[in-house]
């Protein structure tokens, strides 16, 4: 019941502090930021959690750059603006912070749907950008006309028809129509672990994020309640508008993925996890994806780097900086060696 807090103290020991920035319209980029030891690394976190994410592996790397870990917009301590919910108006904002609070080129790391970001800026900023790290970043899958078929965009539905309903708990509403149920085998077994011992905790504790206290932080049960947290409902800071804009596709208004792999310079990683250990390919029975990319994806965005060293297939789930944090901490180094002047 108290795992939670080693996160707390991971980044109270290496030393971070969060801060805020200020743009001139108003909005706010939240950030932690750790000591001066190096080149400047900037964080941006995948969907549904914020900067102390990275809590695994700030202290290790904090020793030898300088590690900004933002909050984009929908998330964190960051602006709650739907005008701001897209791809090419976040890695604008990201651009501004790098030129306006670091002021120097940066190593910068995206995971899920920061490395989304954190690619385009790499392509149309250049000069701020000297090397990128793609974790697992769902290129291609998230495309109108494939997106449909994957387990993220199963999610964002369920947040869009929650948004329009009149159900006031999300967390309730995700575990009675989430597509999980098919990952543990049967909806009989889904109920059992995970709906069924929510409900309970929640008829005693309404509007609380569940949290079993049999269930180990192994299991990853309680983190599936824990993604659930919201800003609609008063549950967390998590915007779900934000989903919004991947269910209707609008977060990709002037992003072209293909184009802006083609259109980045500098040497890149990227990392790319393997299929669910307890399946046999990256898709289930119904030909659902279930990973962020399938090995097709995966090669045809290191085809399209210029400068990219692709290491496939880690033994992970999609959170490889927090599962394989020293995967993570090698892939970061082994970049830093290839942009060193």
């Amino acid at each position: 019941m108290t795992y939670e807090q080693k996160t707390t103290k991971r980044i109270k020991e290496a030393q971070f502090k969060e801060k805020q920035a200020h743009l001139p319209d108003g909005s706010i980029l939240n950030y932690g930021e750790g000591p001066d030891k190096g080149e400047p690394l900037v964080l941006l976190h995948g969907q549904q959690v914020s900067w102390e994410d990275y809590a695994k592996v700030l202290g290790e790397l904090s020793q030898r750059y300088h590690i900004y870990a933002v909050d984009y917009y929908g998330h964190g301590g960051s602006s709650k603006d739907p005008a701001k919910y897209s791809a090419v108006a976040i890695g604008q904002d990201i651009a501004w912070f790098i030129d306006t609070v670091i002021q120097e080129p940066v190593l910068i790391s995206g995971h899920s749907s920061g490395g989304l970001i954190a690619a385009w800026v790499a392509a149309n900023e250049p000069d701020a950008v000297k090397g990128l790290l793609i974790e697992d970043a769902p290129f291609f899958s998230t495309e109108k006309g494939r997106a449909e078929s994957t387990f993220a965009w199963l999610g964002f539905k369920d947040m869009a028809d929650f948004l329009a309903s009149k159900e006031v708990n999300f967390t309730r509403y995700s575990l009675e129509h989430s597509y999980m149920a098919e990952l543990f085998g049967s909806q009989e077994i889904f109920d059992k672990l995970v709906k069924n011992p929510a409900l309970r905790y929640m008829k005693k504790h309404p509007q609380t994020i569940p949290k079993i206290w049999y269930y180990p932080p192994e299991l990853k049960i309680n983190e599936i309640y824990t993604l659930t947290a919201n800003l609609q409902d008063g549950t967390g800071e998590y915007d779900l508008q934000f989903g919004l804009t991947f269910y209707d596709f609008s977060w990709f208004n002037g992003y072209n993925q293909e184009e802006t792999l083609k259109n980045i310079q500098c040497p890149s990683v990227l990392l790319h996890a393997a299929k669910p250990a307890n399946m046999e390919d990256y898709y289930d029975d119904n030909g659902i994806l279930l990973s962020a990319m399938d090995d097709e994806d995966a090669k045809r965005v290191d085809s399209l780097l210029r400068q990219n060293t692709f290491i496939n297939h880690i033994k992970s789930g999609h959170d490889i900086h927090a599962e394989k944090p020293e995967v993570f901490i090698k892939a970061v180094d082994q970049l830093a060696l290839l942009t060193a002047d």
